[in-house]
């Protein structure tokens, strides 16, 4: 139990490819995000699918080896508090002065080299993110850093984190603050199963190189 394998694929995983699970007071599987909360511990891969997984085949119990009790929502629990986990950072960037809004602001950042990386509302429209896009790829291609992008939460959560009102596009800038909530959506974004948008442009991205090598 001491080695971070992951009880349902068998497999050892740096920590941050993982979630660690306890056992509380009341016999309840206990989600420890931050890994630090006292008693004996297991490891599920950090994404939905494992972890419901694991409830479902009963592989708490074979790992704490004991009854216990898993919430019928688990899943939920774990999405619930890596999004709130994520939302907090951001707005901790935001009164750190690390954050750029708006569709205009953002492209400026993001052509500039200054983002780190771009988050989109739910409600975004396909024409403002693809011209986000456009300026993601521009900046590959000239030598800059690949900038990604996630789509993770609604205006309401994005407007409420950032202290604005109807926020769509907004620009994460690069440095300590930054890093730290990069962190944060990062492990939300792995527990979602991934980010097809982004998948999807770095994936044209490689293909334009590889077209532009073949007429060399």
């Amino acid at each position: 139990m001491n080695d971070r394998t992951c009880i349902v694929t068998r497999k050892q995983a740096e920590p941050d490819e993982l979630i660690r699970f306890v056992v509380g007071p009341d016999s309840a599987v206990v989600p420890d995000l931050k890994r630090n909360l006292p008693g004996r511990g297991c490891w599920v891969s950090a994404d939905r699918l494992h972890v419901e997984k694991a409830a479902a085949k009963n592989l708490f119990a074979r790992a704490f080896k004991a009854q216990v009790v898993v919430p019928p929502n688990l899943g939920d629990m774990v999405d619930g508090l890596l999004s709130r986990s994520a939302l907090g950072m951001l707005g901790l960037a935001r009164k750190a002065g690390a954050i750029s809004l708006g569709a205009t602001k953002v492209e400026s950042a993001v052509r500039g080299g200054l983002a780190l990386f771009v988050l989109h509302a739910t409600e975004a429209s396909d024409d403002g993110v693809r011209k986000i896009s456009q300026a993601r790829r521009a900046t590959v291609h000239i030598g800059g850093p690949s900038i990604l992008a996630y789509k993770l939460f609604s205006e309401a959560e994005l407007s409420l984190a950032l202290g604005g009102t109807n926020v769509i596009h907004a620009a994460v800038l690069a440095g300590d603050a930054g890093k730290a909530v990069q962190k944060r959506m990062v492990a939300l974004d792995r527990y979602r199963g991934g980010t097809p948008d982004d998948l999807a442009m770095l994936a044209a991205v490689a293909d334009e190189d590889e077209a532009a090598e073949d007429m060399e």
